[in-house]
């Protein structure tokens, strides 16, 4: 195990002090200790991957010094375009030091969703011509070796992080201005749904606890797509399908998801059928993989919504304001609601004991009739 605290100062040893990228549950120790010991300005929580590896090339253009990237292994695919087409020795050749948190390592358990970009995170980095090193204990002569190559060859390089490998790291954490925990505001959201309306949940722990909600009221589970990857793209899920239905279908997505692909909802507003409803319940934060803050309680949401062309943006703190805004989302057209929480979830919160096939087939079945 490494310890985390040390991790970070050897780095700074190397100036290898500009850190930009979206936070991972492998990495959490990591991203927290990083947090607490530098400026702001010197880590970005970016809205995607693909943001940090561009902003990691400005970075170096200015500076000549190299960027820090991490993110999950399912970050990848956001990566490919800017690592290819602006970072690659054929392009601009600008080096970068890529933190990757290895989810659904072959031979380790982990969730649905991890397995086949476990299977294909190193083959990814190969077919892209990207340098990786599986991190290990003794990491002096591993980050000494990428900054040389960094040095020589002007190229990314990569660390890829297994689970459990760096300690526990408690940072501090901001007081939320809310009270309303997610669980007690999908309650409320379920309670007025009707039996043949129908949900697409953003990834985490949004859609366990909506999976656990079903099963503690005894209803089954044919109404909710539970979007357990794929994070940023639960919208557009969600749109896709009230395109294929007249019933109504609500996405319920979270603050990190929907800053991630924002420009999305654009495309979403402007063609969006009165059948669509979107929820958004912003907590601040990217709660599932260790509670970095998000930008979603210092920007306007509701007026960016506007902007793209929601008709009519209601907001909620509490179950009754929730309850009221939800009426309200039933009928009318481009019509969306934010609903502003704490962070928390209860300590024996479960994941889903049906498979992603499962639940599209109950679905579709369901949509069907």
């Amino acid at each position: 195990m490494i310890e985390t605290k040390e991790f970070y100062d050897y780095l700074q040893t190397k100036q290898l002090d500009m850190y930009m990228g979206v936070p991972d549950s492998l990495l959490k120790n990591i991203c927290a200790c990083i947090k607490e010991n530098c400026c702001n300005k010197k880590n970005i929580i970016t809205a995607n991957e693909g943001n940090a590896v561009a902003m990691a090339c400005g970075y170096h253009i200015a500076t000549g010094k190299y960027g820090i990237v991490y993110m999950q292994n399912s970050g990848q695919g956001n990566t490919v375009n800017p690592l290819l087409s602006l970072a690659d020795e054929d392009v601009y050749k600008i080096p970068m030091l890529l933190l990757i948190g290895w989810r659904g390592e072959p031979g380790t358990k982990d969730e649905p969703q991890h397995k086949k970009q476990g299977k294909v995170t190193l083959s990814l980095l190969n077919a892209m011509g990207i340098e990786y090193i599986i991190l290990e204990d003794d990491y002096k002569c591993q980050i000494d070796y990428c900054y040389e190559y960094m040095n020589k060859y002007n190229k990314p390089i990569a660390l890829i992080i297994r689970k459990g490998l760096f300690s526990d790291y408690k940072g501090s954490k901001k007081s939320s201005p809310y009270v309303l925990t997610r669980e007690e505001a999908l309650k409320s959201i379920l309670k007025i749904l009707d039996d043949d309306e129908f949900i697409v949940s953003t990834t985490g722990k949004t859609s366990r606890e909506i999976f656990e909600l079903r099963e503690a009221s005894g209803q089954g589970h044919s109404n909710d797509f539970l979007t357990v990857g794929s994070m940023g793209h639960t919208a557009s899920i969600a749109f896709g399908m009230s395109l294929g239905t007249e019933k109504n279908i609500y996405c319920i997505d979270g603050d990190g998801s929907f800053l991630m692909h924002a420009g999305g909802f654009g495309i979403i507003a402007q063609n969006a059928q009165s059948n669509f409803k979107y929820i958004l319940i912003n907590n601040g934060a990217h709660e599932s993989v260790g509670g970095q803050p998000t930008v979603a309680f210092d920007v306007d949401i509701e007026m960016i919504l506007k902007g793209f062309g929601f008709k009519d943006v209601y907001t909620a703190t509490d179950c009754k304001e929730i309850e009221n805004a939800m009426e309200s989302l039933k009928v009318s057209h481009r019509s969306a609601l934010i609903i502003y929480t704490k962070q928390g979830s209860r300590s024996d919160l479960g994941r889903p004991t049906t498979t992603p096939q499962e639940n599209k087939i109950a679905m579709m079945e369901k949509l069907s009739k």
